[in-house]
């Protein structure tokens, strides 16, 4: 399994499933026969486990990556010198 999330992407994704995990369970709490709820739940563990894995099935099925092909970070675009008296 080849990593094609990015970890900017991972970690936004991990994000989102922490906070539909615990609305789902909120929502769980307040009326546990619901079928939505557990819909949401569902789908936030799968988000989490993608950031956590960095990988997606979608992306892998459409040759999608936002991992740099190269495993290294972003050349900083400015630099700045500092100059000490």
């Amino acid at each position: 399994m080849k990593k094609n999330v990015g970890l900017c992407d991972a970690f936004i994704r991990i994000t989102l499933g922490l906070i539909g995990l615990s609305y789902s369970t909120a929502r769980m709490a307040q009326r546990p026969y619901g079928m939505s709820p557990f819909i949401i739940t569902i789908l936030s563990a799968i988000k989490i486990a993608e950031g956590i894995t960095r990988f997606c099935p979608l992306l892998a099925m459409l040759g999608i990556s936002t991992e740099n092909e190269d495993g290294k970070r972003p050349y900083r675009i400015y630099s700045y010198p500092r100059r000490f008296k």
